[in-house]
C-alpha cells in the first residue's frame, strides 16, 4: 500500500460561547479556522487527521511536507514522523506551525493503520485503560458554571488575568467543594514571576485541579520561581512544539501537569512520548484543545483511553453549533465524560461539503480589547507582551 495524494480541507469556524480568552473579554469570533487533512492510498484506504498551530499557515506547510509522503507506505508511522521532522530541519526549529502540519498528517496514517487493522486507534496505542475520558468545560460566571454542573461535568475551568482570584472565589462559593476547579492565567499580558507567585498563593485556598500557565511559556526561570513558591499544582505545554518542547518542563519538575495540544504538538506519535515520559516523571496529561476542531478531539480520546496517567480534556460545551456539522459522527459526551469510540481508526470522517461551504477569511487578530481589565486602564495600545500588575493590593486580595 502506498499514498498516493493529500488534500487539504479548510474553513472557517464559529466562536464557542465560553473559552479562557473570553474570561478577559476577548472573543474569537471571525479567527478560527480548522484545517483537516486527508491522506489517500492505493489500496483504497484513506486517513483524516487535523492540523492547528496557525491553520491558514500550516495548510501550506502540508502542502509542502506531502512530496515526502507521496510514494511510501502509510502504515511505518514512526518512519515517516521522522523523515517529515528532518525535513523541517532546514527552517530551523519547526514550532508549532510545522509541528502542527505534521500534527494532521500523523494522526491520519494512525486512522489509516487502524482502517486497514479493523481496529481502533486506541488499540493501536496500547489498548484502553478506560472506557470514558472525563472532560472539562469553561466558565467565568456562575450563572455559566451552574449550567454546566446540571449537564454532568464535574470539573470547570476559569481565568484569564481580569480578576481570576475573583472568578475562582465565586465559583467555589456558588459549587462547593465537590467540583474541581482550574484557573488559566494566560496573557496578554503575560503576568511576571512576582506577581504569578502572589496570585498563586492566593489561589492556593481554593484549592484548583491546576493553575495554567502563570508565566509566558519562553520564561523558563520564571516558571522555575513560581514553581519553588507555591503548592498548587502548575499546568503548561499548549504553546510548545513536541516531545523536545515539553521535555523540560516535564524533566525540571516544573509541571504536575502536561498539556500538549492536540493539532500542534505534532502527532500521536510525539504525544504518546510525551505522555511516557511525564509518567517516568509522575506527571499527569490534559492535552489542551482551545478551539481546535472536532477532529482533534476525536485523536485526544483515543490517546487518553490508552494511556494511564491520564488527567483530564478541555472542551467546549457551548461550542458553534457547525462543530457537531462537519462530523459524520460526533463523540458522545455523558455526565462530563466522552465515551471512548470503537470503530476502526479514529472512527469519524468529515463534511467536506460543509467545510467548503464555510471558506477561511482570517485566522489572525490581536487579542485585546479595551477596558476588559487584563491591561492597566489606557495602556490596551501599547499591545504589550507582559505587564506588571497595577492597583496590587486589590488585585492580589479577595474583597
Amino acid at each position: 500500500m502506498k499514498i498516493t495524494e493529500i488534500k487539504t480541507f479548510l474553513m472557517q469556524a464559529g466562536s464557542p460561547k465560553e473559552t479562557a480568552w473570553s474570561a478577559n473579554g476577548i472573543s474569537s469570533a471571525g479567527t478560527r479556522n480548522w484545517l483537516f487533512v486527508k491522506i489517500y492510498t492505493d489500496a483504497g484506504v484513506t486517513g483524516l487527521g487535523e492540523c492547528s498551530g496557525w491553520p491558514r499557515v500550516a495548510e501550506a506547510a502540508v502542502r509542502d511536507l506531502s512530496h515526502i509522503l507521496v510514494g511510501e507506505d502509510p502504515t511505518h508511522i514512526e518512519r515517516l514522523w521522522q523523515r517529515m521532522h528532518t525535513a523541517l530541519m532546514g527552517h530551523g526549529q519547526s514550532g508549532v506551525v510545522g509541528h502542527g502540519a505534521m500534527s494532521g498528517l500523523d494522526m491520519a496514517l494512525w486512522d489509516i493503520k487502524g482502517k486497514v487493522l479493523d481496529t481502533p486507534v486506541w488499540n493501536l496505542l496500547g489498548g484502553k485503560v478506560r472506557e470514558r475520558i472525563r472532560a472539562y468545560s469553561h466558565a467565568s460566571t456562575v450563572e455559566n458554571a451552574m449550567s454546566l454542573v446540571a449537564r454532568g461535568y464535574t470539573a470547570i475551568k476559569t481565568g484569564g488575568v481580569a480578576d481570576p482570584l475573583g472568578k475562582l472565589a465565586d465559583l467555589r462559593a456558588a459549587l462547593g467543594d465537590e467540583i474541581d476547579l482550574m484557573v488559566d492565567l494566560h496573557g496578554p499580558p503575560w503576568l511576571t514571576a512576582p506577581d504569578a507567585i502572589a496570585l498563586c498563593r492566593e489561589l492556593e485556598q481554593f484549592h484548583p485541579l491546576f493553575v495554567e500557565e502563570p508565566v509566558a511559556p519562553e520564561a523558563v526561570d520564571a516558571m522555575r520561581r513560581v514553581r519553588d513558591a507555591t503548592s498548587v499544582p502548575l499546568a503548561a505545554g499548549e504553546r510548545l512544539a513536541g516531545l523536545y518542547g515539553a521535555r523540560s518542563l516535564i524533566t525540571d519538575g516544573l509541571v504536575d501537569v502536561i498539556q500538549p495540544d492536540t493539532g500542534r504538538a505534532g502527532g500521536l506519535t510525539p504525544m504518546k512520548k510525551i505522555a511516557a515520559l511525564a509518567e517516568a516523571h509522575f506527571v499527569s496529561m490534559a492535552p489542551h484543545a482551545g478551539t481546535l476542531g472536532p477532529v482533534a478531539e476525536y485523536a485526544a480520546v483515543h490517546l487518553l483511553a490508552a494511556i494511564p496517567n491520564a488527567l483530564i480534556l478541555e472542551r467546549f460545551e457551548d461550542d458553534w453549533t457547525g462543530k457537531q456539522a462537519v462530523l459524520s459522527q460526533p463523540l458522545e459526551c455523558v455526565g462530563g465524560h466522552l465515551l471512548v469510540p470503537d470503530r476502526p481508526g479514529l472512527g469519524v470522517d468529515i463534511d467536506e461539503a460543509f467545510i467548503a461551504a464555510h471558506p477561511s477569511v482570517r485566522n489572525c487578530r490581536l487579542p485585546i480589547t479595551e477596558g476588559a481589565g487584563a491591561y492597566a486602564p489606557g495602556t490596551e495600545a501599547e499591545a504589550v507582551y507582559f505587564q506588571s500588575r497595577q492597583g496590587r493590593h486589590h488585585y492580589f486580595k479577595r474583597s
